[in-house]
């Protein structure tokens, strides 16, 4: 296994905001440099947030004040509509055909790795076994890790029951002292591992058999770094905020597929991602100072210069949580990670040669996902000192918008309704609008969680997400 390029020393070292664009060297120079050190750039992530917190606000108290502050603000809606209409009109890849059975029987097809950290599971870890340790895949070309993070419930024994039953189950027990959170796991299973392929699932996932038939050709382009499967709520029906979670897959799935079909960013999403060991490797592993491994992945990846694309299906599920609060807690870690990644490695987005296209699409999300939500609080606040509308209302406009879409389009898709009836089209509209009001959840984390990160120190730690199952997921002896 590589190096842990993540050091404390190393991170004191680099002084990103010093250093912007003034890093211009022989080219091998620079590029040995970037293998060394683009991972290391986690020194002052408060100063960042705040820095970037207190110009935002700053902003947007000014174009209150100005005369002009709102043709701004309508010459941005008009540039960043037109990335929308590219990314509405975009049409999705190709995905090639599945392994056939005479490529199989040839024996012609890449190893993998299948790795899962598991804490405290015993509710959903024997179901997954199963189903994974059963892939229409050879099984010689395939293996499965499991890393026990310490559990203090069943998952030991059932771990220990199951891998006397399947030759292709390993498992790992770490210490109580284990470093890193998930990517400690994570990282500790990789250094065992021989697969050409490393996929990675969360606990709860339910996958169907011919998953790896169907990602494996995705990697005959040799620029494709990663592939994501598109994820769905198991549980959606329970309540409001399941079928909330429920569509916002479908959301995601929507404009991952677009993203891509642009030759914008695609992203990983944790639970069913596949990472092809080359491009792991060359990455560094996973980020041990990060809350949200999949996330931080993605922009490393990207500043490699690898392509992350997206499959619709087979999809895996997974739970979604099932209250307010274990919602809140989750996406405030998914928002905190999700903005922790721009502020580590903005300095490279700037300089790394990864194509404007990529670029522009990058900045596009930052601002739709970040900065116009972090203005909310002092749009607000001038609203009710000045007696305006909110300065940023066509903006917010055009996201709820595009949001309505994605989520139509992407419930569409994920239930194959190639042809819509009137029932079907109204159906959809409704939960179109349900969705895009769940959604507006996010206009409270996200300026909630960069205020926060603008003022308290992060202690990182594995947030687990409690995964209840469902009575035939428990192990019987």
């Amino acid at each position: 296994m590589q190096n842990n390029y993540w050091s404390d020393k190393a991170a004191q070292n680099l002084d990103p905001f010093s250093s912007l664009l003034s890093e211009w060297s022989d080219p091998q120079d620079e590029e040995e440099k970037f293998r060394n050190d683009f991972f290391q750039g986690l020194s002052g992530r408060r100063k960042k947030a705040a820095f970037v917190l207190m110009a935002i606000w700053g902003i947007t108290i000014v174009l209150h004040l100005v005369t002009w502050g709102t043709w701004v603000v309508l010459g941005l809606t008009g540039l960043f509509s037109i990335q929308a209409l590219r990314l509405i009109i975009a049409k999705p890849e190709e995905v090639p055909s599945p392994l056939s059975d005479e490529v199989i029987a040839n024996g012609h097809v890449p190893s993998v790795s299948l790795l899962v950290a598991a804490k405290n599971e015993e509710a959903v870890i024997s179901q997954l076994i199963t189903t994974l340790c059963n892939l229409d895949y050879p099984t010689d070309k395939y293996n499965l890790w499991v890393v026990d993070d310490c559990s203090t419930d069943n998952t030991p024994r059932i771990l220990a029951q199951l891998s006397r039953k399947y030759s292709q189950l390993n498992v790992i027990r770490r210490s109580a002292n284990g470093e890193g959170g998930k990517s400690g796991a994570l990282n500790q299973a990789l250094s065992q591992t021989h697969g050409d392929i490393i996929a990675v699932f969360d606990a709860d996932a339910k996958v169907s058999q011919d998953l790896l038939r169907c990602v494996v050709p995705l990697f005959e382009d040799k620029t494709v770094g990663a592939v994501q499967v598109r994820k769905n709520i198991a549980n959606a029906p329970l309540n409001f905020w399941t079928k909330g979670q429920g569509v916002e897959m479908a959301l995601d799935g929507y404009f991952q597929q677009q993203r891509v079909a642009i030759g914008g960013i695609g992203e990983l999403r944790g639970n069913g991602q596949f990472v092809r060991r080359l491009a792991l490797s060359r990455c560094g592993g996973w980020n041990e100072q990060t809350i949200t491994d999949d996330l931080d992945l993605t922009i490393r990846l990207h500043l490699d210069n690898w392509k992350i694309v997206f499959l619709s299906a087979p999809a895996v599920e997974e739970e979604g949580v099932t209250t307010v609060t274990s919602l809140w807690h989750q996406r405030n870690r998914w928002g905190e990670g999700g903005y922790q990644r721009y502020l580590d490695y903005w300095r490279f987005i700037l300089n790394e040669h990864i194509g404007w296209t990529k670029k522009v699409d990058m900045l596009s999300f930052i601002v739709i996902q970040y900065l116009i939500l972090m203005a909310v609080f002092p749009d607000f606040l001038m609203v009710i000192l000045r007696h305006h509308l909110p300065i940023f209302s066509p903006l917010t406009i055009l996201i709820l918008s595009l949001s309505s879409w994605g989520v139509f389009n992407g419930l569409r898709r994920s239930e194959k309704n190639k042809n819509l009836g009137i029932v079907d089209v109204f159906r959809l509209t409704w939960l179109s609008l349900k969705g895009t009001f769940y959604m507006m959840h996010w206009f409270i984390i996200i300026p909630s969680v960069t205020i926060r990160m603008s003022i308290f120190p992060k202690r990182l730690k594995w947030v687990k997400t409690i995964h209840e199952g469902t009575p035939e997921e428990s192990f019987v002896n």
